[in-house]
């Protein structure tokens, strides 16, 4: 089979088939080493974490999740968006009053996101220590895709931990803004 028709394919069965994936966390900490340890982002203890490698701030909750300082964790739901709604999503957070008094929020290119995924992790493949309650689901990034007429975007499915494209105006998937610097 063609890869184009392939890649065709699998989107399409990614439309139809919902990429939230339910399931216990399962590492391989004895055989592959830690692509997003702990030691290389600093929690600054206000729902936010600092990728000391590349000076980025995240989230630790995706998008529909809330923060509880009580206990350190995300509650809730990841809300799941369509391509344009995701990039307008950082929009209407800057627009009314940002998060932790920063309004430059934004959604992550594909480079970003993907130096977030953990390896040695599958069903998230992410760290939870790091980024808690983050569902085994399809995360858009801001970076267009390939193909004819621009109907694709990027995203990282982080059951596994692989990036691809998808149809941005049909397919829904979540959410992690981050900005630059602290």
């Amino acid at each position: 089979m063609h890869n184009q028709t392939k890649k065709i394919l699998l989107v399409s069965l990614l439309v139809l088939v919902p990429l939230t994936h339910v399931a216990a966390q399962t590492c391989k900490t004895a055989s592959i080493p830690a692509s997003s340890p702990t030691t290389q982002f600093t929690d600054n203890k206000n729902g936010s974490v600092t990728n000391k490698k590349t000076g980025l701030t995240w989230k630790k909750c995706s998008e529909g999740q809330i923060w509880s300082r009580a206990n350190g964790k995300c509650a809730g739901t990841a809300a799941s968006y369509g391509w344009k709604a995701a990039l307008n999503r950082a929009t209407v957070i800057n627009r009314t009053g940002g998060f932790l008094g920063k309004t430059d929020w934004r959604l992550p290119n594909i480079k970003e996101l993907a130096s977030i995924v953990e390896e040695q992790c599958y069903s998230p493949a992410i760290n939870l220590a790091v980024f808690p309650a983050t569902p085994a689901a399809w995360f858009w990034a801001s970076s267009p895709g390939v193909g004819v007429g621009g109907v694709y975007a990027w995203g990282v499915n982080f059951v596994s931990g692989g990036d691809d494209w998808a149809y941005k105006n049909e397919f829904a998937g979540q959410l992690r803004l981050v900005r630059t610097g602290l």
